[in-house]
């Protein structure tokens, strides 16, 4: 995917706009580990939403658990939809 997607979300009652490009989310994936994935949601929402709702936006990211929703709500938003089926092997054995 090489698009450039403006996503909005709205929070309660205001509304959010964010930018995001392929490279704002590899950014935001690299940046996650098992012990730090807050902080690199967080980094995901500041840097990627309209300047003039910067500071609307941060006074909403004070509880980890919004940072996380709304970054999940923006990733199943910008993702693709591709179907994909797992294929289960064979259960016969081939000689």
């Amino acid at each position: 995917m090489s698009e450039t997607r403006d996503i909005t979300l709205e929070v309660g009652d205001k509304e959010f706009t964010f930018t995001l490009t392929p490279q704002d989310v590899t950014k935001y994936f690299n940046g996650m580990t098992q012990n730090n994935k807050v902080a690199p949601a967080n980094n995901l929402l500041v840097n990627t939403v309209k300047q003039e709702q910067r500071a609307t936006l941060k006074s909403l990211l004070v509880n980890p658990v919004t940072v996380m929703q709304m970054a999940g709500a923006l990733m199943e938003e910008y993702g693709p939809d591709v179907e994909i089926i797992v294929k289960k092997p064979s259960s016969t054995l081939s000689a």
